[in-house]
């Protein structure tokens, strides 16, 4: 699959078969996420890959995290938040460091990582994989980012859910540029 047909046909596939993602594959696609571009060469993106019990562990931060929040919680959405990690046999969180010079921008190191995130997105559209990139309440949590390594502070902008998808998606048609472009000559 060429580059444009990988750009065009991928979209977020949540529903994926449990069988394991070689981590040769998921090398590739690490690789073709720090081809990303970033400012003064900082590479401000920070992964962390979870398969097997590391998504079981990130299930347990979750319950534990929405038990303190939730305290009269039933038994059944602890379970439910225990089992979020477990949807796709391939976690992978993404974290932005903060800059460590004046000269380098937040927003920099933030869209550098996005484009990181989009590369990975890509590269998992070409060799079969279905992706969805979440963020929500999770990578907010403060209970999260610290099971993850990150620094409180930390921006956490993508936890990417990967696998093979479950089913053959259709096609979508997404809008075009033109109500969102100017050209000026």
């Amino acid at each position: 699959m060429n580059a444009l047909e990988a750009i065009h046909t991928r979209q977020s596939i949540g529903d994926v078969k449990p069988d394991p993602v070689p981590v040769d594959l998921i090398e590739k696609l690490l690789s073709a996420a720090v081809q990303a571009p970033n400012h003064y060469k900082v590479r401000p993106w920070r992964f962390v890959v979870l398969t097997g019990a590391g998504r079981e562990r990130l299930g347990n931060v979750l319950a534990r995290s929405f038990a303190e929040k939730f305290p009269d919680a039933p038994a059944a959405s602890l379970e439910k938040e225990r089992s979020r990690p477990l949807r796709a046999p391939l976690v992978i969180a993404v974290g932005v460091d903060k800059p460590s010079e004046p000269k380098v921008l937040e927003v920099e190191n933030m869209c550098a990582a996005a484009a990181a995130v989009e590369n990975l997105l890509i590269a998992a559209q070409a060799l079969g994989l279905a992706a969805k990139w979440r963020t929500g309440e999770d990578a907010r949590n403060p209970r999260v980012k610290e099971f993850l390594g990150f620094a409180a502070d930390q921006p956490l902008i993508a936890l990417l859910y990967i696998g093979y998808p479950a089913f053959e998606p259709a096609p979508t048609v997404r809008p075009g540029f033109e109500d969102r472009t100017v050209w000026m000559s």
